[in-house]
């Protein structure tokens, strides 16, 4: 769809801005078991500083501008969306609820996998690199749905982006600090690359830019240009400030003698509730082929020892004074006769 009429002309957005009230309620309605005031307070001012992030996002002017005008809005909504909005917004979420929200089956298991540095880092680049495809953006610039489905995917793409950073997450796959600040700087530098594509190219890549790329007062090859260079070091301020933290915390708790980061209790009752979830699948399987037929069981092959790649050998007994072995059927061991005797 071809951008019309005024580039800042005001849209309210209603959906966009109910989805923002939704997200924001029902973080309020989880925040109400917190126990503590200024824990609560902590949290409070995160979830308004992530649904002001938020709404600054999917509202009026961005939104309309990283629909239709300027491909650098649309970098921006994405660095509002990964890095401010995702963060905030999951660190507003108490311990105890995101552990009712991940104690099913399915829930865990994506938690597990999702949170592992490999698969976030696969998995955010997948993302960032995909919805900036051209198909994808003209996709993205129809507007209604086709927006929201976006920015949803980008939302929950900087949730697998913090998930093994935060500490309060319960039964992720968190790295040590070393491990975290080595993951942060992959991810500030592997998605960004195609970044680069929009520094060096000589001409414009998205045609829903091509013709109204002067709504903010740049030509379109102009405004790719910038968006490359904003795109690339955009991320850095926040993703090595995090991981420079990391490390500092690191050397804090080695000079004390503490742990940089201590295991929590619903970490442990994690790590023990999927611990009986394996033993209890193990003990299906053993019944499952307990009830099979005797050749279709399978073998369990022992654990080969040692000594069966080596040949038997027995042990020398005590040699005999004139290099003989001993009689056949007398005591080796038994005292000889007295001399003295003779």
């Amino acid at each position: 769809m071809r951008p019309r009429g005024d580039p800042w002309a005001f849209h309210p957005h209603p959906l966009a801005l109910l989805a923002v009230a939704l997200v924001t309620a029902g973080v309020l309605w989880a925040q109400q078991a917190t126990e503590g005031d200024p824990v609560r307070r902590r949290q409070r001012r995160l979830l308004a500083g992530g649904a002001l992030a938020l709404l600054v996002a999917v509202w009026w002017p961005l939104a309309d501008l990283a629909a239709h005008w300027s491909l650098l809005a649309l970098v921006v909504q994405r660095l509002l969306l990964t890095l401010v909005a995702a963060p905030l917004l999951l660190a507003a979420l108490p311990a105890e609820a995101l552990a009712r929200l991940t104690r099913p089956l399915l829930a865990d298991l994506a938690l597990e996998v999702l949170t592992l540095p490999a698969v976030a880092v696969a998995l955010f680049t997948l993302v960032a690199v995909g919805t900036l495809l051209p198909p994808a953006v003209a996709f993205d610039s129809a507007g209604g749905w086709h927006a929201g489905l976006f920015d949803a995917l980008l939302l929950g793409a900087g949730f697998v982006l913090w998930g093994p950073v935060l500490e309060h997450v319960p039964g992720a796959s968190r790295p040590g600090p070393l491990g975290v600040a080595v993951y942060l700087v992959v991810q500030s530098l592997v998605p960004t690359f195609l970044a680069l594509v929009f520094v060096f190219a000589r001409h414009p890549l998205y045609p829903a830019y091509a013709r109204a790329g002067g709504a903010i007062g740049l030509s379109p090859l102009a405004d790719q240009e910038i968006a490359g260079i904003v795109g690339k070091v955009g991320t850095l301020p926040i993703l090595w400030t995090v991981a420079w933290r990391e490390l500092a915390r690191a050397r804090r708790a080695e000079e004390t003698g503490q742990d940089a980061r201590p295991l929590r209790w619903l970490d442990v009752e994690r790590r023990l509730a999927r611990a009986e979830r394996r033993e209890g699948r193990a003990l299906a399987r053993n019944r499952r082929a307990a009830r099979r037929p005797p050749r279709q069981r399978r073998r369990v092959l022992a654990r080969p020892q040692l000594v069966a790649y080596f040949p038997t050998v027995d042990a020398p007994g005590p040699e005999h004074p004139d290099g003989e072995p001993p009689a056949e059927g007398t005591n080796p061991e038994a005292p000889g006769p007295d001399p003295r005797q003779k």
